[in-house]
């Protein structure tokens, strides 16, 4: 992917959450069963905790009984806004994913729920995880999912964009669709595989020691997980 075109992608995907964040938030108000693992099985109490990507703040309630010390940012500002009004007090702050304002080894663990899909291009991908090892220190867990779009009527839509492709009326990669937010946007989302996932992954030099697909049976969708160390 041309890179000025994928920094348009990554600024439109702030535009594009500022535009849609109540209505997003209201959607996503609770964590879903099928990822709760995640936290209750990895997180240790004490720990300083980044969730990158944090939205609304929805998993900080999943996060605050083990007595974390919890960071969350988050590219969209009113996301950010919201999720201060939801939690006052909490460490909720603006930042760019792939140029982090912490300094190196500084989490015991960072989380990040559905956002490297929104990353455009293999090289902006690749920094978005060498900037979260950057900033986890050594022999700790980055803890992240991506949407899993290789299912039900999700094949239409990544069918579609790859003849687009094909005929040479669309600049995005291959694996590269948009997903509409019902008339308000649509959004930019790279359709993982899990084994793409682990490979970029490990190429960024973490060990990845689990990987797997969180179904979400009442919503015929999943995601996948993985799970890796710095």
């Amino acid at each position: 992917m041309n890179k000025k075109y994928a920094r348009y992608l990554l600024q439109k995907t702030i535009q594009d959450y500022n535009l849609i964040a109540e209505h997003f938030s209201r959607a996503r108000e609770k964590i879903w069963e099928e990822m709760r693992f995640l936290f209750d099985d990895y997180l240790i109490p004490g720990e300083k905790v980044l969730d990158l990507g944090c939205g609304n703040g929805r998993f900080y309630e999943a996060m605050k009984d083990k007595k974390v010390d919890y960071f969350g940012v988050d590219s969209s500002e009113k996301l950010i806004e919201i999720a201060k009004n939801k939690h006052p007090g909490v460490r909720f702050q603006v930042a760019d994913a792939l140029n982090l304002p912490f300094p190196n080894n500084y989490f015991d663990k960072v989380y990040s729920i559905a956002v490297l899909q929104h990353i455009p291009s293999q090289e902006f991908r690749l920094q978005f995880l060498k900037e979260i090892k950057r900033v986890l220190k050594p022999k700790r867990l980055l803890i992240l999912t991506v949407w899993n779009l290789w299912q039900g009527r999700s094949w239409k839509l990544n069918f579609r964009f790859a003849i687009l492709k094909i005929l040479g009326m669309s600049k995005l990669d291959f694996k590269d669709v948009l997903v509409p937010w019902g008339k308000s946007c649509q959004r930019y989302i790279h359709c993982f595989s899990q084994k793409e996932l682990k490979k970029l992954t490990e190429k960024a030099d973490f060990k990845v020691k689990e990987s797997g697909i969180l179904k979400r049976p009442a919503m015929k969708d999943s995601n996948i997980f993985l799970v890796a160390e710095k």
